[in-house]
Protein backbone atom coordinates (compact mmCIF):
# COMPACT_ATOMS: atom_id res chain seq x y z
CA UNK A 1 0.00 0.00 0.00
CA UNK A 2 1.33 3.92 -0.83
CA UNK A 3 1.99 5.08 2.00
CA UNK A 4 -0.23 8.33 2.71
CA UNK A 5 0.99 12.08 1.65
CA UNK A 6 2.63 13.59 4.44
CA UNK A 7 1.46 17.39 5.18
CA UNK A 8 4.73 19.44 5.60
CA UNK A 9 5.58 22.97 6.51
CA UNK A 10 4.76 24.60 3.12
CA UNK A 11 7.92 27.15 1.67
CA UNK A 12 6.19 29.79 -0.72
CA UNK A 13 7.28 29.84 -4.29
CA UNK A 14 9.90 32.33 -4.64
CA UNK A 15 9.05 33.13 -7.93
CA UNK A 16 5.70 33.88 -7.08
CA UNK A 17 6.64 36.05 -4.09
CA UNK A 18 8.71 37.69 -6.52
CA UNK A 19 6.33 38.71 -9.08
CA UNK A 20 3.70 40.08 -5.97
CA UNK A 21 6.58 42.50 -4.29
CA UNK A 22 6.83 43.94 -6.82
CA UNK A 23 3.24 44.27 -8.30
CA UNK A 24 2.84 45.74 -4.74
CA UNK A 25 5.84 47.46 -3.86
CA UNK A 26 7.79 48.81 -7.19
CA UNK A 27 6.81 52.10 -8.35
CA UNK A 28 7.62 53.53 -11.41
CA UNK A 29 9.45 56.72 -11.28
CA UNK A 30 10.52 56.87 -15.10
CA UNK A 31 9.24 59.41 -17.87
CA UNK A 32 10.61 56.88 -20.57
CA UNK A 33 8.81 54.09 -18.99
CA UNK A 34 5.62 55.96 -18.97
CA UNK A 35 6.27 57.64 -22.90
CA UNK A 36 6.49 54.03 -24.15
CA UNK A 37 3.37 52.44 -21.90
CA UNK A 38 1.24 55.44 -24.20
CA UNK A 39 2.73 54.36 -27.33
CA UNK A 40 2.62 50.73 -26.79
CA UNK A 41 -1.27 51.46 -25.29
CA UNK A 42 -2.18 53.24 -28.74
CA UNK A 43 -0.41 50.75 -30.71
CA UNK A 44 -2.60 48.25 -28.91
CA UNK A 45 -5.73 50.32 -30.13
CA UNK A 46 -5.23 50.60 -33.54
CA UNK A 47 -4.68 47.25 -34.17
CA UNK A 48 -7.91 46.62 -32.42
CA UNK A 49 -9.85 48.91 -34.95
CA UNK A 50 -8.01 47.33 -37.54
CA UNK A 51 -9.36 44.19 -36.32
CA UNK A 52 -13.44 45.67 -37.38
CA UNK A 53 -12.82 45.60 -40.60
CA UNK A 54 -12.93 41.21 -40.65
CA UNK A 55 -15.85 39.25 -39.72
CA UNK A 56 -14.42 36.32 -38.15
CA UNK A 57 -12.93 38.38 -35.36
CA UNK A 58 -16.39 40.46 -34.88
CA UNK A 59 -18.72 37.71 -34.67
CA UNK A 60 -16.75 36.81 -31.39
CA UNK A 61 -17.65 40.48 -29.74
CA UNK A 62 -20.38 41.48 -27.30
CA UNK A 63 -21.64 39.39 -24.17
CA UNK A 64 -21.27 35.54 -23.94
CA UNK A 65 -25.16 35.72 -23.55
CA UNK A 66 -26.98 38.05 -26.30
CA UNK A 67 -28.45 40.88 -24.26
CA UNK A 68 -26.30 40.08 -21.06
CA UNK A 69 -25.09 43.82 -20.55
CA UNK A 70 -23.65 45.81 -17.86
CA UNK A 71 -24.80 49.28 -17.01
CA UNK A 72 -21.96 51.44 -16.44
CA UNK A 73 -19.46 48.09 -17.08
CA UNK A 74 -16.51 48.35 -18.59
CA UNK A 75 -16.53 49.75 -23.02
CA UNK A 76 -15.24 48.16 -25.91
CA UNK A 77 -13.48 50.66 -28.18
CA UNK A 78 -15.25 50.84 -31.85
CA UNK A 79 -18.08 49.14 -30.02
CA UNK A 80 -21.25 50.52 -27.83
CA UNK A 81 -21.16 47.55 -25.88
CA UNK A 82 -21.01 47.84 -21.85
CA UNK A 83 -20.35 44.48 -20.40
CA UNK A 84 -18.09 43.03 -17.37
CA UNK A 85 -14.63 43.35 -16.99
CA UNK A 86 -13.98 39.87 -17.78
CA UNK A 87 -15.77 39.47 -21.14
CA UNK A 88 -15.04 42.88 -21.91
CA UNK A 89 -11.27 41.81 -21.75
CA UNK A 90 -11.88 38.88 -23.99
CA UNK A 91 -13.62 40.90 -26.93
CA UNK A 92 -10.70 44.09 -25.88
CA UNK A 93 -8.05 41.12 -26.07
CA UNK A 94 -9.67 39.71 -29.42
CA UNK A 95 -9.42 42.68 -30.99
CA UNK A 96 -5.78 43.65 -30.14
CA UNK A 97 -4.50 40.36 -31.16
CA UNK A 98 -6.91 39.23 -34.17
CA UNK A 99 -4.34 40.51 -36.84
CA UNK A 100 -0.77 39.44 -35.29
CA UNK A 101 -0.30 43.26 -35.69
CA UNK A 102 0.51 44.01 -32.28
CA UNK A 103 3.68 44.67 -30.34
CA UNK A 104 6.19 42.20 -29.35
CA UNK A 105 9.15 41.54 -27.50
CA UNK A 106 12.22 39.40 -28.54
CA UNK A 107 13.46 36.44 -25.93
CA UNK A 108 13.89 32.91 -25.47
CA UNK A 109 10.13 32.87 -25.55
CA UNK A 110 8.82 35.43 -28.23
CA UNK A 111 5.20 37.01 -26.87
CA UNK A 112 3.35 39.58 -27.03
CA UNK A 113 3.19 42.07 -23.49
CA UNK A 114 0.66 44.04 -25.59
CA UNK A 115 -1.78 40.74 -24.68
CA UNK A 116 -1.94 42.43 -21.40
CA UNK A 117 -3.61 45.55 -22.37
CA UNK A 118 -6.97 44.23 -22.12
CA UNK A 119 -7.38 43.19 -19.13
CA UNK A 120 -5.52 46.56 -17.52
CA UNK A 121 -7.81 48.45 -19.56
CA UNK A 122 -11.29 47.36 -19.04
CA UNK A 123 -10.41 46.64 -15.20
CA UNK A 124 -9.70 50.31 -15.24
CA UNK A 125 -12.73 51.29 -17.17
CA UNK A 126 -14.94 49.10 -15.22
CA UNK A 127 -13.38 51.22 -11.90
CA UNK A 128 -13.55 54.31 -13.11
CA UNK A 129 -17.15 54.39 -13.31
CA UNK A 130 -17.61 52.59 -10.48
CA UNK A 131 -15.67 55.62 -8.29
CA UNK A 132 -18.16 58.11 -10.32
CA UNK A 133 -21.08 56.42 -8.63
CA UNK A 134 -19.82 56.73 -6.08
CA UNK A 135 -18.86 60.27 -5.89
CA UNK A 136 -15.32 59.30 -5.56
CA UNK A 137 -11.97 60.21 -8.15
CA UNK A 138 -11.80 58.60 -11.39
CA UNK A 139 -8.73 56.45 -12.57
CA UNK A 140 -6.92 58.68 -14.71
CA UNK A 141 -4.54 57.13 -17.94
CA UNK A 142 -1.67 57.33 -15.84
CA UNK A 143 -2.95 54.15 -13.84
CA UNK A 144 -3.49 52.76 -16.67
CA UNK A 145 -0.42 53.37 -18.26
CA UNK A 146 1.69 51.56 -14.86
CA UNK A 147 -0.39 48.80 -14.66
CA UNK A 148 0.81 48.23 -18.69
CA UNK A 149 4.35 48.59 -17.43
CA UNK A 150 4.42 46.26 -14.70
CA UNK A 151 2.41 43.64 -16.72
CA UNK A 152 5.00 43.79 -19.85
CA UNK A 153 7.91 43.72 -17.09
CA UNK A 154 6.52 40.60 -15.70
CA UNK A 155 5.50 38.54 -18.82
CA UNK A 156 8.85 39.74 -20.66
CA UNK A 157 10.97 38.71 -17.29
CA UNK A 158 10.05 35.44 -17.30
CA UNK A 159 10.30 34.99 -21.17
CA UNK A 160 14.15 36.32 -21.58
CA UNK A 161 15.20 32.95 -20.63
CA UNK A 162 12.52 30.41 -20.67
CA UNK A 163 11.07 28.84 -23.87
CA UNK A 164 7.61 28.11 -23.34
CA UNK A 165 7.36 26.62 -27.00
CA UNK A 166 9.98 23.62 -25.89
CA UNK A 167 7.54 22.95 -23.25
CA UNK A 168 4.79 22.22 -25.46
CA UNK A 169 3.00 25.51 -23.09
CA UNK A 170 1.48 28.66 -24.75
CA UNK A 171 2.54 32.19 -23.75
CA UNK A 172 -0.40 33.30 -23.09
CA UNK A 173 0.01 31.62 -20.09
CA UNK A 174 2.24 34.69 -19.09
CA UNK A 175 -0.55 36.95 -20.07
CA UNK A 176 -2.69 35.27 -17.75
CA UNK A 177 -0.07 35.54 -14.70
CA UNK A 178 0.58 39.31 -15.15
CA UNK A 179 -2.60 40.23 -16.05
CA UNK A 180 -3.85 38.55 -13.04
CA UNK A 181 -1.61 39.87 -10.46
CA UNK A 182 -1.79 43.55 -11.86
CA UNK A 183 -5.71 43.26 -11.78
CA UNK A 184 -5.78 42.11 -8.55
CA UNK A 185 -3.72 45.32 -7.40
CA UNK A 186 -6.03 47.62 -9.23
CA UNK A 187 -9.05 46.43 -7.49
CA UNK A 188 -7.39 46.92 -3.92
CA UNK A 189 -5.79 43.89 -3.35
CA UNK A 190 -3.01 43.05 -1.12
CA UNK A 191 0.26 41.13 -1.27
CA UNK A 192 -1.41 37.76 -0.11
CA UNK A 193 -4.68 38.10 -2.49
CA UNK A 194 -2.23 39.40 -5.56
CA UNK A 195 0.12 36.33 -4.51
CA UNK A 196 -3.44 33.91 -4.64
CA UNK A 197 -4.47 35.37 -7.92
CA UNK A 198 -0.61 34.88 -9.56
CA UNK A 199 -0.65 31.23 -8.05
CA UNK A 200 -3.74 30.54 -9.68
CA UNK A 201 -2.95 31.87 -12.66
CA UNK A 202 -0.05 29.28 -12.87
CA UNK A 203 -2.59 26.59 -13.01
CA UNK A 204 -4.25 27.13 -16.38
CA UNK A 205 -2.15 25.33 -19.15
CA UNK A 206 -2.75 26.29 -22.73
CA UNK A 207 -1.90 23.81 -25.27
CA UNK A 208 -0.08 25.23 -28.71
CA UNK A 209 -2.22 22.92 -31.25
CA UNK A 210 -3.88 26.18 -32.55
CA UNK A 211 -0.30 27.68 -33.64
CA UNK A 212 1.39 24.97 -35.28
CA UNK A 213 1.60 23.61 -38.92
CA UNK A 214 -0.96 21.72 -39.59
CA UNK A 215 -3.50 23.09 -37.02
CA UNK A 216 -2.72 26.65 -37.10
CA UNK A 217 -6.20 28.55 -36.42
CA UNK A 218 -8.28 30.94 -35.73
CA UNK A 219 -7.63 30.30 -32.04
CA UNK A 220 -4.34 32.35 -31.78
CA UNK A 221 -6.01 35.17 -32.24
CA UNK A 222 -8.49 35.25 -29.40
CA UNK A 223 -6.21 33.22 -26.97
CA UNK A 224 -4.88 36.18 -25.36
CA UNK A 225 -8.47 37.79 -25.17
CA UNK A 226 -9.42 34.09 -23.20
CA UNK A 227 -6.18 34.52 -20.89
CA UNK A 228 -6.69 38.02 -19.84
CA UNK A 229 -10.24 37.34 -19.33
CA UNK A 230 -9.56 34.61 -17.32
CA UNK A 231 -7.19 36.37 -14.97
CA UNK A 232 -9.39 38.78 -14.27
CA UNK A 233 -12.21 36.47 -13.03
CA UNK A 234 -8.92 35.11 -10.77
CA UNK A 235 -8.60 39.05 -9.33
CA UNK A 236 -11.89 39.25 -8.77
CA UNK A 237 -12.29 36.11 -6.86
CA UNK A 238 -8.73 36.18 -5.48
CA UNK A 239 -10.88 39.56 -3.51
CA UNK A 240 -13.36 37.58 -2.47
CA UNK A 241 -10.99 35.49 -0.24
CA UNK A 242 -10.39 32.58 -2.73
CA UNK A 243 -7.01 30.78 -1.38
CA UNK A 244 -3.91 30.35 -3.17
CA UNK A 245 -1.51 27.63 -4.27
CA UNK A 246 1.66 28.35 -2.79
CA UNK A 247 4.07 25.98 -4.54
CA UNK A 248 2.25 26.23 -8.02
CA UNK A 249 5.45 26.17 -9.29
CA UNK A 250 7.39 24.00 -7.34
CA UNK A 251 5.25 21.33 -5.89
CA UNK A 252 7.28 17.97 -6.41
CA UNK A 253 5.05 15.58 -9.23
CA UNK A 254 1.97 17.44 -9.35
CA UNK A 255 3.94 21.28 -9.60
CA UNK A 256 4.53 23.05 -13.22
CA UNK A 257 8.28 22.63 -13.06
CA UNK A 258 7.89 18.72 -12.64
CA UNK A 259 5.60 18.53 -15.30
CA UNK A 260 6.63 21.09 -17.71
CA UNK A 261 10.67 21.81 -17.12
CA UNK A 262 12.48 18.36 -15.78
CA UNK A 263 11.92 19.86 -12.44
CA UNK A 264 14.32 22.69 -13.53
CA UNK A 265 13.35 26.57 -12.06
CA UNK A 266 13.30 29.33 -14.43
CA UNK A 267 15.92 30.95 -15.63
CA UNK A 268 16.30 34.34 -14.24
CA UNK A 269 18.31 37.41 -16.52
CA UNK A 270 16.94 40.55 -14.66
CA UNK A 271 15.22 42.31 -11.71
CA UNK A 272 11.94 43.20 -12.47
CA UNK A 273 11.61 47.42 -13.27
CA UNK A 274 10.93 48.96 -16.54
CA UNK A 275 12.80 47.23 -19.08
CA UNK A 276 10.34 45.62 -21.23
CA UNK A 277 8.21 48.27 -22.26
CA UNK A 278 10.99 49.89 -23.42
CA UNK A 279 12.44 47.28 -25.37
CA UNK A 280 8.89 46.26 -27.07
CA UNK A 281 9.11 46.28 -30.65
CA UNK A 282 5.85 48.08 -32.59
CA UNK A 283 4.77 45.71 -36.05
CA UNK A 284 4.51 47.90 -39.14
CA UNK A 285 3.33 45.04 -40.74
CA UNK A 286 0.56 42.08 -39.53
CA UNK A 287 2.56 39.31 -39.58
CA UNK A 288 4.63 37.13 -37.16
CA UNK A 289 7.30 39.15 -35.16
CA UNK A 290 10.05 37.16 -36.51
CA UNK A 291 9.28 37.88 -39.93
CA UNK A 292 8.65 41.86 -39.79
CA UNK A 293 12.41 42.65 -41.03
CA UNK A 294 11.77 39.66 -44.10
CA UNK A 295 8.95 41.66 -45.20
CA UNK A 296 11.22 44.66 -45.54
CA UNK A 297 14.63 43.01 -47.37
CA UNK A 298 11.11 41.83 -49.77
CA UNK A 299 9.95 45.50 -50.03
CA UNK A 300 13.38 46.31 -50.78
CA UNK A 301 13.91 44.26 -53.41
CA UNK A 302 10.36 44.70 -55.10
CA UNK A 303 11.93 47.54 -57.54
CA UNK A 304 14.60 44.84 -58.90
CA UNK A 305 12.58 42.12 -59.23
CA UNK A 306 8.98 43.55 -59.85
CA UNK A 307 9.23 43.72 -63.59
CA UNK A 308 11.86 40.01 -63.34
CA UNK A 309 9.01 37.86 -61.69
CA UNK A 310 9.01 35.31 -63.99
CA UNK A 311 12.63 34.90 -64.02
CA UNK A 312 12.93 33.72 -61.08
CA UNK A 313 15.20 30.76 -60.39
CA UNK A 314 15.68 30.50 -56.48
CA UNK A 315 14.81 32.54 -53.25
CA UNK A 316 17.50 32.68 -50.52
CA UNK A 317 16.09 33.83 -47.22
CA UNK A 318 18.68 34.08 -44.69
CA UNK A 319 16.93 33.93 -40.87
CA UNK A 320 17.02 33.33 -37.02
CA UNK A 321 16.68 29.73 -35.72
CA UNK A 322 13.61 31.14 -33.91
CA UNK A 323 11.86 32.03 -37.08
CA UNK A 324 12.66 28.73 -38.74
CA UNK A 325 10.77 26.95 -36.14
CA UNK A 326 7.59 29.02 -36.16
CA UNK A 327 7.06 30.04 -39.77
CA UNK A 328 9.27 28.36 -41.68
CA UNK A 329 6.32 26.19 -43.28
CA UNK A 330 5.64 24.59 -47.00
CA UNK A 331 2.64 23.14 -48.08
CA UNK A 332 -0.70 24.19 -48.35
CA UNK A 333 -2.26 27.45 -46.45
CA UNK A 334 -5.59 26.79 -44.63
CA UNK A 335 -6.69 30.25 -42.82
CA UNK A 336 -5.51 33.82 -42.35
CA UNK A 337 -3.75 32.74 -39.30
CA UNK A 338 -1.54 30.16 -41.11
CA UNK A 339 -0.82 32.80 -43.46
CA UNK A 340 0.79 35.95 -40.90
CA UNK A 341 3.01 33.07 -39.45
CA UNK A 342 4.90 31.90 -42.89
CA UNK A 343 7.61 33.83 -44.07
CA UNK A 344 7.81 32.34 -47.53
CA UNK A 345 3.84 33.94 -47.74
CA UNK A 346 4.81 37.41 -46.43
CA UNK A 347 7.87 37.72 -48.59
CA UNK A 348 6.18 36.51 -51.33
CA UNK A 349 3.18 39.06 -50.76
CA UNK A 350 6.25 41.74 -50.35
CA UNK A 351 7.80 40.91 -53.69
CA UNK A 352 4.87 40.71 -55.60
CA UNK A 353 3.15 43.85 -54.36
CA UNK A 354 5.91 46.06 -52.81
CA UNK A 355 3.08 46.06 -49.21
CA UNK A 356 1.39 43.46 -47.02
CA UNK A 357 -1.69 44.63 -45.95
CA UNK A 358 -4.14 43.06 -42.93
CA UNK A 359 -6.29 41.86 -45.60
CA UNK A 360 -4.12 40.44 -47.53
CA UNK A 361 -4.24 36.91 -45.49
CA UNK A 362 -7.46 36.51 -46.71
CA UNK A 363 -8.59 33.81 -48.76
CA UNK A 364 -9.52 35.73 -51.78
CA UNK A 365 -6.32 37.55 -51.69
CA UNK A 366 -3.91 34.46 -50.99
CA UNK A 367 -6.04 32.68 -54.03
CA UNK A 368 -3.56 34.48 -56.35
CA UNK A 369 -0.98 31.65 -57.99
CA UNK A 370 1.33 33.71 -58.24
CA UNK A 371 1.89 33.48 -53.94
CA UNK A 372 2.46 29.80 -54.18
CA UNK A 373 4.69 29.80 -57.22
CA UNK A 374 7.13 32.31 -55.34
CA UNK A 375 6.59 30.58 -52.47
CA UNK A 376 8.04 26.84 -54.15
CA UNK A 377 11.18 28.98 -55.16
CA UNK A 378 11.95 29.65 -51.74
CA UNK A 379 14.84 28.30 -49.22
CA UNK A 380 15.41 29.04 -45.34
CA UNK A 381 19.00 29.41 -44.31
CA UNK A 382 19.90 29.70 -40.73
CA UNK A 383 22.25 33.13 -40.44
CA UNK A 384 24.46 31.72 -37.43
CA UNK A 385 25.06 35.59 -36.73
CA UNK A 386 21.69 36.23 -36.63
CA UNK A 387 21.17 33.20 -34.56
CA UNK A 388 23.09 34.78 -32.15
CA UNK A 389 22.02 38.20 -32.38
CA UNK A 390 18.80 37.74 -31.72
CA UNK A 391 19.24 36.05 -28.51
CA UNK A 392 21.84 38.60 -27.57
CA UNK A 393 20.66 40.58 -24.41
CA UNK A 394 22.41 43.19 -25.83
CA UNK A 395 21.64 43.39 -29.02
CA UNK A 396 17.98 41.90 -29.39
CA UNK A 397 17.46 41.88 -33.17
CA UNK A 398 14.78 40.11 -35.14
CA UNK A 399 17.43 39.85 -38.57
CA UNK A 400 16.67 38.21 -41.91
CA UNK A 401 17.90 38.49 -45.33
CA UNK A 402 16.52 38.11 -48.64
CA UNK A 403 18.66 36.56 -52.06
CA UNK A 404 16.98 36.13 -55.61
CA UNK A 405 18.77 34.21 -58.11
CA UNK A 406 17.68 34.51 -61.48
CA UNK A 407 17.13 31.56 -64.63
CA UNK A 408 20.04 33.27 -66.80
CA UNK A 409 22.85 33.32 -63.86
CA UNK A 410 22.20 36.80 -62.65
CA UNK A 411 21.29 37.58 -58.62
CA UNK A 412 19.96 40.69 -56.84
CA UNK A 413 22.38 41.75 -53.56
CA UNK A 414 21.42 40.24 -50.74
CA UNK A 415 19.60 42.72 -48.90
CA UNK A 416 19.49 42.44 -44.97
CA UNK A 417 17.45 43.96 -42.37
CA UNK A 418 18.95 43.70 -38.48
CA UNK A 419 16.62 45.68 -37.16
CA UNK A 420 12.78 45.84 -38.31
CA UNK A 421 10.88 49.15 -38.46
CA UNK A 422 9.31 49.52 -34.84
CA UNK A 423 12.45 47.63 -33.00
CA UNK A 424 13.51 50.41 -30.38
CA UNK A 425 17.22 50.93 -32.20
CA UNK A 426 15.19 52.90 -34.92
CA UNK A 427 12.07 53.89 -32.80
CA UNK A 428 13.12 57.96 -34.55
CA UNK A 429 13.62 56.67 -37.46
CA UNK A 430 10.12 55.39 -37.93
CA UNK A 431 7.74 57.50 -35.57
CA UNK A 432 5.74 58.77 -38.70
CA UNK A 433 5.25 55.14 -39.94
CA UNK A 434 3.56 54.14 -37.23
CA UNK A 435 1.76 57.80 -36.01
CA UNK A 436 0.29 56.82 -40.05
CA UNK A 437 -0.67 53.28 -38.25
CA UNK A 438 -3.04 55.36 -35.48
CA UNK A 439 -4.61 57.74 -37.82
CA UNK A 440 -5.47 55.36 -40.76
CA UNK A 441 -6.85 52.94 -37.42
CA UNK A 442 -9.36 55.94 -36.33
CA UNK A 443 -10.34 56.74 -40.25
CA UNK A 444 -11.42 53.27 -40.19
CA UNK A 445 -14.10 53.44 -37.54
CA UNK A 446 -14.77 57.73 -36.69
CA UNK A 447 -15.62 60.54 -38.39
CA UNK A 448 -12.50 63.33 -38.15
CA UNK A 449 -13.84 65.72 -35.46
CA UNK A 450 -14.22 62.50 -33.41
CA UNK A 451 -10.77 61.08 -34.71
CA UNK A 452 -9.63 64.86 -33.77
CA UNK A 453 -10.75 64.24 -30.18
CA UNK A 454 -9.06 61.31 -29.52
CA UNK A 455 -5.59 62.31 -31.43
CA UNK A 456 -5.70 65.83 -29.14
CA UNK A 457 -6.18 62.97 -26.03
CA UNK A 458 -3.27 61.02 -27.13
CA UNK A 459 -0.93 63.03 -28.55
CA UNK A 460 0.17 65.15 -25.48
CA UNK A 461 2.09 62.81 -22.40
CA UNK A 462 0.60 64.95 -20.08
CA UNK A 463 -2.86 65.76 -21.13
CA UNK A 464 -2.95 61.93 -21.54
CA UNK A 465 -1.67 60.76 -18.31
CA UNK A 466 -4.30 63.19 -16.57
CA UNK A 467 -7.27 62.27 -18.73
CA UNK A 468 -9.93 60.51 -16.87
CA UNK A 469 -10.26 56.55 -18.41
CA UNK A 470 -13.93 56.67 -18.38
CA UNK A 471 -13.90 59.78 -21.00
CA UNK A 472 -10.80 58.20 -23.28
CA UNK A 473 -12.72 54.78 -23.30
CA UNK A 474 -16.13 57.09 -23.92
CA UNK A 475 -14.04 58.53 -26.73
CA UNK A 476 -12.47 55.42 -28.14
CA UNK A 477 -16.45 53.83 -28.00
CA UNK A 478 -19.19 54.26 -30.63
Amino acid sequence: MKAPTENTKIVPDQEITDIARYVCEYKISSPAAFSAARRCLIDSIACAFEAHQHPECTKLLGPVVPGATLFRGARVPGTSFELDPATATFNIGALIRWLDFSDTFTAAQGSHPSDNVAGVLATADYLSRQRLLEQRPPLVMKDVLEGIIKAYEIQGCIALENDFNEMGVDHVLLTQVATAGVVTRMLGGNFDEVFNAISNAWLDISLRVYRQAPLAGPRKGWAAGAAGAQAVRIAFMAMKGEQGYSQALTAKKWGFYDNFTDGKPFGVQRPYGEYVIQNAMLKFVAAGMHGQSAVECAFRQYPLVRDRLEQIEKIEIYSQRALMGIMDKTGPLRNPADRDHCVQYVVAVGLLFGQLRPADFDDSFAADPRIDALREQMVVIEDPDFSKGFYDPAKRSSANGIKIHFKDGTSTPRVDVEYPAGHPKRRNETVEIFRRKWVDALNLCFVPTQRDRILAMSDDQSRFEATPVHEFMSALAL
